[in-house]
């Protein structure tokens, strides 16, 4: 055990903590009534690190003005009594997770000089310490202390000490140092004999490693390996006929269907029940309606320069700039750890913007978010799921952190609620970006990758937090989800790798990059190879967080805060010496061939080889069957009460619902001001506190150009036809854009699709019907894209958005989200959406007819 030190630091009196205030009022709502008062105080763990004194610890852990704070440097050191607490619990991240603060507190002590102890690994912890006090004795004392700890931590990443009640020394049992060991995998490598097993025994081993691959798939995988061409060219590259852990983990990750969209790539036999010529074969909902309608919505144009081919879709905006737009899903992680879930979404969005081209710079983030009825019954929810307002909580705060912390400004967006997503949230992230319009002479929307180029890893290490994210994420939620999926980012540490690459960019000291989004190097690498022809990469070479991961690990973990690059090998020392001397980390893994394979070493020694074409290209189409039975017509909804006073009461009840009420709360603590590019804000109005229809940044300050931001989502749309919902989102999204001033002529969208699952199964009898209102919707994409020439250039889809738990299944309403970016000629142009003053005449465009269905006045009737 290294010997430490543990610093806790607390607000002193007559200076509230926002945080103990806002958690003493959660928990009250929770009915934990026992409960008088708590205190929070922040706790670092150090270990391996020479005494500095008093007064550096304080500069860098304490704001002396409103805090105070204790060190203790040994086990017997007496400790002060902690308050009036009869009551403590601590929580700090298991061994693996990420942990922020503590990596953030570690480069402060770095930069103050504070010197290791010789021969020993240095590192910082942080925890959470909350002290209380409880008007109960014992064993009430302890039942509600236990409360507390249940509903402050998350015991997936997380463990909690609980001391109640309290020993004379009020806080025996707290440790100098909690343990950080992880248990290590062997570095062995497993081998698979696929041409002996039956397909009983493929579909067993894809189950037992969670490869989320269908009979079909492995039996494609099958064929591969008994291949005697394939066999030849392994046993030419030192490997046997057998399938190696690596390489199956690797195939199972790239044909994912969060990676290959297995289901927008199917080939569905369409029809419906009340209309037999209506039958069709739709080869493809991508190639159909997705691609088909930016297909259609560019002809004439020459703006659109990257759609549905890199990270974002790539756009003009100016002589010397182009932008990029793209948005991603994190629903399945924010369902496990909220909190973990959407920063990662936020960081990982971001990520995907700065891997765009040759890199953008992000300039704005959104995110729309969709929870269960905050006013649902505990008892309601399933076994193993948590509240939604805990999940919001989460959500929330994860969002914050993401966004503020990167230095990004989140400027629009919405929440929605509804108790379809008990079950699994809807967390979109959405990102924007700028990008020059050349770097060093070439295109910059255009990776320009070669054999014979360095395949670099920068930015944090891997670890076993985000191993099987691809393929966990393309299941429905349930007992055996796994823990090692879920992954907490740092935007601290990613600021520096932005701040690093875009330095690096504008230097020329990189050909192409990408994000280690979905599957890590495995992804990263394996996608950019496609540039090339190959890669080899050295699995052994990758630095990790600790040691013990197997090279399966090693390969696929989506461990956060990395980006892969190909180098020119005379670039390497320059690049290598940059990354070190703005603290980040960068790393040769391998290298960029033309051998028409991804080359898998461990140590010198091959552990796999998969050919390009099979790996990107192998995947068996997806045969499904969707049929479509118009649901039977509801009552219309009763007329508005036509009594002034009811009229009053109703516009009352509308404006209380969650779905109108005022967000604002959750809103203003998104910083839209960071980067200065704020124009038309969140909220608008005389006192700027009615929100606004979008939003409009100016990206650049030599430019007066600017773009608006918008939305559209309306799944209760859906209950009816989703046709119309799609339709509905695109209309409202585009509408928006109009009322900020927006030019109809720049305006361009991406599709997100969160569907419960469409495939039939015993678990999903009703999978021909979801299937066909996904099909529907995506004809309503195309139909209202293409009516105003409004291209598709980038898109996600999440099609498992189910719970199963505890013998119920939870599925969201078939949601689609669409988001816009659109051009502004001149900032100064654009309009709020408040009536300005008095005397304005209002007037109302188009035919109103009474379509009631699917509002809120509708629901509230």
């Amino acid at each position: 055990m290294l010997c430490g030190m543990r610093i806790e630091v607390c607000y002193r009196d007559g200076f509230p903590d926002g945080r103990a205030q806002r958690l003493a009022s959660n928990l009250q709502r929770a009915g934990v009534a026992e409960l008088q008062s708590i205190t929070l105080c922040d706790v670092f763990l150090l270990a391996g690190y020479r005494d500095p004194g008093d007064t550096t610890l304080r500069e860098i852990f304490c704001d002396s003005v409103t805090q105070e704070f204790w060190v203790q440097r040994s086990a017997d050191q007496p400790r002060p009594a902690a308050g009036a607490c009869n009551a403590l619990v601590e929580v700090c991240a298991k061994p693996g997770v990420t942990d922020p603060l503590g990596i953030t507190a570690a480069d402060a002590l770095r930069r103050a000089g504070v010197q290791t102890t010789e021969g020993s690994s240095a590192f910082v912890q942080s925890a959470r310490q909350y002290r209380l006090v409880i008007g109960a004795e014992a064993p009430r004392l302890q039942r509600t202390a236990e409360a507390v700890a249940a509903a402050v931590h998350n015991p997936l990443i997380e463990r909690a000490t609980i001391l109640a009640p309290l020993a004379e020394a009020p806080s025996d049992g707290l440790p100098l140092a909690y343990s950080h060991q992880i248990a290590a995998s062997p570095a062995v490598v497993e081998s698979f004999d696929l041409a002996s097993m039956p397909p009983l025994q493929l579909l067993q081993l894809s189950r037992q490693r969670l490869l989320s691959l269908d009979e079909a798939e492995m039996q494609a995988i099958q064929a591969y390996y008994a291949d005697p061409a394939t066999a030849a060219t392994r046993r030419s590259a030192g490997l046997t006929a057998e399938c190696t852990d690596v390489e199956l983990e690797m195939l199972a990750q790239t044909w994912s269907e969060h990676c290959k969209h297995k289901i927008f790539q199917a080939r569905i036999e369409y029809r419906e029940a009340d209309n037999p010529r209506a039958a069709e074969t739709i080869d493809g909902l991508f190639a159909s309606y997705i691609k088909r309608t930016t297909e259609t919505a560019s002809v004439g144009r020459s703006d659109l320069k990257s759609v549905f081919h890199d990270n974002a879709g790539v756009v003009d905006f100016d002589a010397d700039h182009f932008v990029c737009f793209k948005a991603e899903t994190h629903n399945s992680p924010s369902a496990l750890d909220p909190y973990g879930g959407a920063i990662t979404g936020i960081v990982g969005v971001n990520r995907d913007i700065l891997g765009t081209g040759k890199g953008a710079r992000p300039i704005f983030n959104t995110n729309v978010l969709c929870f269960g009825e905050l006013d649902t019954p505990p008892a309601d929810i399933p076994e193993g799921l948590m509240h939604p307002r805990r999940v919001l909580d989460g959500v929330h705060h994860g969002i914050v952190d993401g966004g503020n912390q990167s230095g990004i400004p989140t400027v629009a967006g919405a929440v929605l609620f509804d108790n379809s997503y008990v079950g699994k949230p809807l967390v979109f992230c959405g990102t924007g970006g700028l990008l020059p319009a050349e770097i060093d002479g070439e295109e910059s929307w255009i990776k320009h990758i070669r054999p014979g180029h360095c395949a670099l890893m920068v930015g944090g290490r891997i670890g076993k937090d985000g191993i099987h994210g691809a393929t966990f994420s393309s299941l429905a939620l349930d007992e055996a989800s796994p823990v090692s999926a879920v992954q907490i980012g740092d935007p601290i540490t990613q600021r520096n790798m932005t701040d690093f690459l875009l330095e690096a960019r504008d230097l020329g000291l990189y050909a192409g990059i990408t994000d280690n989004g979905a599957g890590g190097l495995s992804s990263s690498l394996g996608e950019m190879a496609q540039y090339s022809g190959g890669v080899r990469i050295d699995l052994d070479r990758c630095p990790l967080k600790y040691p013990g991961l197997a090279p399966w690990e090693i390969l696929v973990s989506e461990s956060q805060e990395r980006m892969s690059l190909a180098v020119e090998p005379a670039a390497v020392d320059q690049l290598i010496a940059l990354a070190a001397s703005r603290n980040v980390e960068a790393t040769v893994v391998g290298s960029f061939t033309d051998s028409g394979a991804v080359e898998l070493f461990y140590h010198g020694r091959p552990v796999g080889r998969l050919d390009l074409d099979f790996l990107h290209n192998g995947l068996p189409q997806m045969q499904l069957t969707a049929c479509w039975q118009p649901p039977r017509p509801q009552a219309p909804a009763a007329p508005p009460p036509a009594a002034a006073a009811d009229h009053r009461a109703a516009l009352l009840a509308l404006l209380a619902e969650p779905n109108i009420a005022s967000k604002e709360i959750l809103v203003r603590q998104y910083d839209h001001e960071v980067q200065a590019g704020s124009v038309i804000k969140p909220f608008c109005g005389v006192a700027a506190d009615a929100p606004s229809d979008g939003a409009v940044v100016r990206p650049h300050p030599h430019s007066a150009r600017a773009l608006t931001v918008t939305h559209g989502i309306c799944p209760r749309y859906g209950d009816a036809d989703t046709y119309h919902m799609a339709m509905c989102a695109v209309d409202e999204a585009f509408r928006a854009h109009i009322a900020l001033g927006g030019d109809p002529d720049r305006a361009y969208a991406l599709d997100n699709f969160c569907w419960p699952d469409p495939v039939v199964s015993p678990d999903t009898p009703d999978g021909e019907y979801k299937l066909a209102q996904l099909v529907r919707a995506c004809r309503g994409l195309h139909d209202a894209c293409v009516a105003y020439n409004l291209p598709l250039i980038s898109g996600k889809d999440s099609m498992k958005n189910d719970a199963l738990l505890a013998g119920r299944k939870v599925s969201v309403r078939p949601t689609l989200l669409i988001s816009l970016m659109g051009v502004i000629e001149d900032a100064a142009t654009a309009r709020s959406t408040d009536f300005v003053a008095a005397g304005h005449h209002i007037y109302l465009l188009g035919e109103t007819r009474g379509e009631l269905g699917g509002t809120v006045l509708e629901k509230l009737l």
